[in-house]
């Protein structure tokens, strides 16, 4: 809920009705886009949503989704199909389709999580990044309306592109959180994990067409804190396709996500 008492604009915007069996209606709303276009992770989160309706399981451990064509706003259909399960694991698959044509194909394994403590090792530490008051604002950008729901803060180091001063790491880093605070879930980490924009940005500027192939995320724990420290890196650019590997921190140096999205790249013509 948030301060009216009204359901958050995320979970209005995850609501399914049951059509039959497995079978749910929902509609890919206008609030959470970039330049037009639904953000990924949001969509993931759609169908993950759709998949713990029916999973005996309820917590999000691993989700990759498939973008087969591009989505709209507007009104969609999610089938879900149950492909295994054991004492550990939950694995299931899901499709949206607009207009009777597969446009996003999920699949998602989910566990229960337990209270004991189990092993815990770190070899790698939180992303260095600016304190949260010397970071930059993603600015108003219209038909970006994402960035209306979620606050996303680049690291000085990483937002010069934004005034066309361009850089050589291809790095996208810095804090996040909603605007309309939620406590974060499962889900609401899932749409976290693609709130930055590409990581190429920062060398080539935005005008370089990134559509997401493949996007995968392992959940690890939820948060403990408001604002997420992210860090987005791509290392290699080759045959007109990147990979872009993500993690997302909270404020106490705890580890919440590990992402991979793999997309095309082509510099637009001017």
């Amino acid at each position: 809920m948030n301060r009216s008492g009204t359901a958050h604009l995320f979970d209005q915007d995850l609501k399914l009705t049951r059509l039959s069996a497995l079978h749910f209606q929902g509609s890919v709303t206008d609030n959470w886009s970039i330049n037009g276009i639904p953000n990924g992770g949001y969509l993931m989160a759609l169908l993950a949503h759709a998949m713990l309706q029916e999973s005996t399981k309820k917590d999000t451990l691993i989700v990759t989704a498939n973008y087969l064509h591009r989505c709209e706003i507007g009104e969609a259909e999610i089938v879900v199909k149950n492909i295994a399960s054991s004492r550990r694991f939950d694995r299931w698959q899901a499709v949206l389709s607009q207009e009777e044509e597969e446009r996003v194909r999920a699949l998602g394994t989910f566990i229960q999580r337990g209270s004991a403590a189990t092993e815990k090792r770190y070899d790698s530490s939180p992303p260095e990044v600016a304190a949260l008051e010397e970071c930059v604002p993603m600015p108003f950008l219209p038909r970006f309306t994402f960035f209306d729901q979620v606050d996303v803060r680049l690291d000085p180091e990483c937002a010069g592109w934004l005034e066309g001063d361009l850089g050589n790491r291809l790095e996208q880093k810095g804090w996040a959180r909603f605007k309309e605070p939620r406590p974060y879930d499962m889900i609401s980490v899932l749409t976290i994990a693609d709130a930055f924009p590409p990581p190429v940005f920062v060398a080539y500027g935005p005008i370089a067409w990134v559509p997401t192939i493949e996007f995968s995320v392992n959940v690890r724990n939820l948060p403990t804190t408001d604002w997420l420290k992210c860090s987005f890196r791509t290392r290699y650019i080759d045959n007109e396709i990147l990979e872009e590997d993500g993690e997302v921190w909270d404020g106490n140096g705890e580890l919440v996500a590990l992402s991979r999205q793999v997309a095309q790249f082509r510099k637009l013509k001017g």
